[in-house]
């Protein structure tokens, strides 16, 4: 039986959804950086991610040889990336960055996973299995640096992943995923400038900040996204809010290749659980929705 008949995702998909994950994964250390090691305001940061995504999709789109029918605008979509964007970069004013990846994914987790039970998605006891492996691992791995977080930032953090979630999910049944992508960020970009302005008096940024804003962007946001909107089509709720669990650990590791930190082996036995966990859900049979 074909992948596509038994409802497997294709090679094709796996390969777009992992360089999605380490786009996700790069996009976090590049954040985390600007917001706390150069003289760049999160409202900046956030501001300049989305104009430099927007002009880099719309180059993009423009300068591609196949020419596909006009994208319907998806205004839903764009105020979600726009609001993922926004908290996101808030809220790691306060939260440690444990205690916001565990914040964030859990947020995402329960936003898809409800709307695939609520859809008629039927889940297959490996699935569920490996979806409880994977959390576990994240847990596991990132409950040594959790601790009682703030509520504003906690709160900002959980709204950024329903954000993120609503997003990814609006993204699954896309024609053209470059052009869509392309239109997001086009259309976010007004709220971004608005907010700018609402924050006018606290808005700075250096040009290290700024850098890094562009290159977050430009590739990690606005390319990174447009591939994870092509895996999407081929992904069911479930399995695209289980991939995702993969991405604090992907930025650990960035942290350590990066920043020099120590592999412990609970960084190792974690790793295990969640690809474990990630690879249950993907490979298992999908079943047919509920009347």
């Amino acid at each position: 039986m074909s992948e596509a008949r038994s409802g497997l995702p294709t090679w094709q998909t796996f390969a777009l959804t992992a360089v999605a994950m380490l786009a996700f994964a790069a996009n976090s250390l590049l954040c985390r950086l600007a917001l706390h090691q150069t003289g760049i305001d999160p409202t900046s940061f956030g501001s300049i991610r989305l104009v430099s995504g927007a002009i880099t999709l719309a180059v993009i789109v423009r300068l591609r040889s196949q020419r596909s029918a006009p994208v319907p605008a998806d205004w839903l979509a764009a105020s979600m990336l726009f609001a993922y964007v926004a908290f996101f970069s808030f809220a790691y004013l306060a939260l440690s960055a444990g205690t916001g990846a565990l914040i964030l994914f859990g947020a995402v987790q329960l936003t898809m996973f409800s709307v695939g039970l609520r859809s008629g998605e039927r889940f297959s006891p490996v699935a569920w299995a490996g979806l409880a492996l994977a959390v576990a691992g994240l847990v596991y791995l990132l409950s040594p640096g959790v601790a009682a977080p703030p509520l504003l930032g906690a709160a900002s953090m959980a709204v950024a992943g329903v954000a993120w979630g609503v997003y990814s999910l609006r993204g699954r049944g896309v024609a053209d995923p470059l052009a869509a992508t392309a239109g997001n960020f086009v259309r976010a970009v007004p709220f971004a400038l608005v907010l700018s302005l609402l924050c006018a008096a606290n808005v700075h940024a250096d040009a290290a900040g700024a850098c890094l804003a562009v290159a977050s962007g430009a590739l990690t946001s606005g390319i990174g996204y447009a591939i994870w909107y092509a895996a999407l089509r081929k992904l069911s709720a479930m399995r695209a809010s289980t991939v995702q669990l993969s991405v604090p650990l992907i930025a650990a590791f960035g942290g350590m290749l990066f920043l020099s930190e120590a592999i412990t082996p609970r960084l190792a036995a974690a790793s295990a659980a969640i690809l474990g966990g990630i690879a249950l859900v993907l490979t298992s049979r999908a079943q047919k929705p509920r009347p």
